[in-house]
């Protein structure tokens, strides 16, 4: 058993004793019991490492837990388009063409922070799935993380490039299976959501999108006006953003770098949860 049940993180309710690694107390043990009594079939498996994702993202409450296990494993079944092939040669071309970074550094609150270039992605070479996955698979190797996953991450989306292509890949399923995966099935909390260049024309789909989110997901959302580098600075520290936006972190070109030389390492677990539908 992990030593996690053994208190090293505060968790509400329970003392260090009933956190011990034989109690029927200890929420990993908990939720495991739990999942089998609801299925026997569990594809990824229930080992302590995989539950504890889940606990931390619901903040060891075991019922929330299970709830979003359960939404986790569904969602992938129903969403084999996304879901079915995570190998980093699905996404190379979108990565290639500098669609996505990762900051070096944290935030301050300890959150992951990410960004997304919309105008690097092409419609007419890469579908809207495509683009869905790259986002999938950087969440599955960052939730392996214990401080993203205790703190979360946030995310820039720069809208600069956005056209009548891009809005005609998004309807109400897409918008759906978005606001699923933010809301209640994956093992990631989301802390902030940042949009910059935002033109008239992603409005309507924004719309669509904010139609399926619950309010506490509705006021993390922040629409930074043309004045965005000032705007940003006041969530994220110059330290870690990139130049482009308006920081003295490393250029976002490297960080794109970066992040696709660490997802092409990443292929033997990747290709693991791509042969689990």
């Amino acid at each position: 058993m992990s030593a996690e049940c053994m208190a090293k993180e505060q968790i509400p309710g329970h003392s260090s004793a009933e956190l011990h690694p034989d109690s029927v107390l200890c929420p990993v043990s908990q939720l495991r019991l739990r999942a089998l009594k609801q299925s026997l079939n569990w594809p990824l498996g229930l080992e302590d490492e995989f539950l504890l994702k889940f606990l931390r993202a619901r903040d060891f409450d075991v019922d929330l837990a299970l709830k979003l296990l359960s939404n986790y494993h569904k969602w992938r079944a129903e969403c084999p388009e996304i879901s079915a092939d995570l190998r980093p040669l699905s996404i190379l071309g979108l990565l290639k063409a500098g669609y996505h970074g990762v900051l070096r550094s944290r935030d301050s609150s300890g959150s992951r922070v990410l960004i997304y270039k919309i105008g690097h992605w092409d419609p007419k070479l890469f579908s809207v799935y495509d683009v869905f996955r790259v986002s999938l698979i950087t969440s599955e190797l960052i939730v392996k993380e214990v401080k993203t996953q205790q703190n979360g991450v946030k995310v820039i989306f720069d809208l600069y490039g956005w056209r009548f292509a891009h809005v005609w890949q998004i309807n109400s399923t897409v918008a759906k299976r978005i606001a699923a995966v933010i809301v209640d099935s994956f093992p990631l909390k989301v802390r902030g959501i940042h949009m910059i260049n935002v033109p008239v024309l992603f409005h309507p789909v924004f719309a669509i999108i904010t139609k399926f989110l619950p309010e506490k997901i509705k006021d993390r959302i922040h629409m930074h006006g043309n004045n965005y580098q000032s705007s940003l600075r006041k969530h994220f520290s110059v330290q870690i953003l990139p130049p482009e936006y308006g920081g003295q972190g490393p250029p976002y070109e490297e960080l794109c770098q970066e992040w696709t030389n660490f997802v092409l390492q990443s292929e033997k677990e990747l290709l693991q949860l791509s042969l689990v539908t």
